[in-house]
């Protein structure tokens, strides 16, 4: 009797959801409830972002050394950005630039890298699908590990968070901030 009533629901109910799922309805149109104007005021009060894919886990993040006047307009929100007084790779010209032996192990070539750029720039320009998502070292999608060493020595991380010192000793680095400071052995897709 059991087995015969649950039988008997559970067809009711598939019919009726099935009749509800073709059903036409009533037809209802959603009215434009935002104005183009309204629109355009959030989009001059929201700086652009540089994410290159969306739904990225860094979206949220504070970008540290960024400051913004409090008697500025809306369209200039953002637009100041304190100059770092230290050295960075990226600073270095491509004629000054040394050059390291990157060994990338999971693709089975080693290719020449320069100290001005990422070890996640180099995979890109030899066609590689390279892991990313923030290129500002928030997150660990790009993360990888140097096999043959520290990543602290091996590597120059700029402005990373996401990895603490015993994961760099212990070889992870970030290969969307890491410049090459020495020869090394990287392993894509490696994260601590």
């Amino acid at each position: 009797m059991v087995d015969l009533m649950g039988m008997a629901i559970g067809v009711f109910l598939t019919a009726a959801f099935v009749g509800l799922h073709f059903s036409r309805g009533q037809q209802w149109q959603s009215k434009e409830d935002i104005a183009p104007s309204i629109l355009a005021q959030r989009a001059l009060a929201i700086s652009e972002t540089t994410f290159p894919e969306p739904m990225s886990r860094a979206a949220g993040t504070i970008v540290i050394g960024a400051s913004v006047a409090t008697d500025s307009p809306i369209e200039d929100m953002g637009s100041e950005i304190e100059e770092s007084s230290k050295h960075q790779p990226q600073d270095i010209s491509d004629s000054d630039a040394r050059v390291f032996k990157i060994e990338y192990v999971k693709e089975g070539l080693t290719v020449e890298v320069r100290e001005n750029q990422t070890l996640l720039e180099a995979g890109e320009e030899q066609g590689w699908d390279m892991p990313y998502a923030c290129r500002e070292g928030s997150c660990l999608s790009c993360a990888g590990k140097i096999t043959n060493g520290s990543a602290a020595e091996l590597a120059f991380h700029d402005d990373q968070e996401m990895i603490s010192q015993d994961e760099l000793n212990s070889g992870y680095c970030l290969t969307c901030v890491a410049y090459p400071v020495s020869d090394l052995r990287l392993e894509t897709g490696e994260s601590p």
